[in-house]
């Protein structure tokens, strides 16, 4: 999306607004504030320039992406509830981190997105089920630092890790934050990676570009499953001297 789209967007509803029934008009000029929000949002992520994983798109395929990220260093925590409130417990221990709860009391920069994967995969919603899941929730610490130059949590829930290069099947789409969403495009990205000739290896991970005071059709949302190729070069092929290749 870009900001020529929300200009637009936002003038075609000031126009109906003029033309229509005063409730349909403050329907319509509802609308056209939130695409100028939206605007506004994109503009501001442009200055602030907010820091993402390093990424090279390996293979681009019908609703999804095979990338290659690069290592990285995160500052996670595990939490036990629902889909709901375990995002928001996580989100919060990790926030107090980086605003200057740790030992040196250091801010450090915000980066996207914020992460979240199943410790336990989920085979339904958790409140459906009435169980506890258990879930990881994730930042990506700024590139400026490594584990020895990044501050000590206070919090002995955060953990920092070095997280190695993966090749990840990468979903993005739009929409709510919900559980019931995002089990929705989590299976929709298991079949295209089983048909397409990749294998899942490690749990989904949901992540969340947006602030929540995003409206909910605007929002970047991703699901990343790392994987591996299907498709095996055999051992014969490997052994064989170049020269006969």
């Amino acid at each position: 999306m870009n900001t020529r789209f929300f200009k637009t967007t936002a003038r075609k509803f000031q126009h109906e607004a003029s033309r229509t029934p005063p409730n349909l008009a403050r329907t319509l000029a509802v609308c056209a504030g939130l695409a100028l929000l939206g605007l506004a949002v994109i503009s501001e992520d442009k200055a602030m320039a907010i820091e993402e994983p390093t990424f090279k798109v390996v293979q681009k395929l019908e609703q999804f992406e095979i990338r290659e990220y690069e290592p990285a260093l995160i500052a996670r925590v595990e939490i036990s509830g629902d889909f709901e409130s375990a995002g928001n417990q996580g989100f919060r221990a990790l926030a107090d981190f980086i605003f200057g709860k740790n030992r040196s009391k250091t801010k450090i920069d915000m980066t996207a997105p914020v992460a979240m994967s199943e410790k336990i995969a989920m085979t339904a919603p958790v409140a459906m089920t009435g169980e506890k899941g258990q879930f990881q929730i994730e930042f990506t610490m700024p590139k400026s630092y490594t584990k020895a130059t990044l501050p000590e949590p206070n919090d002995p829930r955060v953990q920092i890790i070095e997280v190695p290069a993966k090749l990840r099947a990468v979903h993005r789409y739009s929409g709510s934050w919900s559980e019931e969403k995002y089990l929705e495009h989590k299976d929709l990205l298991l079949s295209l990676i089983e048909k397409n000739g990749y294998e899942a290896m490690g749990a989904p991970v949901f992540s969340r570009f947006d602030p929540p005071f995003i409206p909910w059709f605007l929002r970047h949302n991703e699901i990343w499953i790392e994987v591996r190729s299907k498709v095996q070069t055999p051992a014969s092929e490997q052994n064989r001297p170049k020269h006969q290749q």
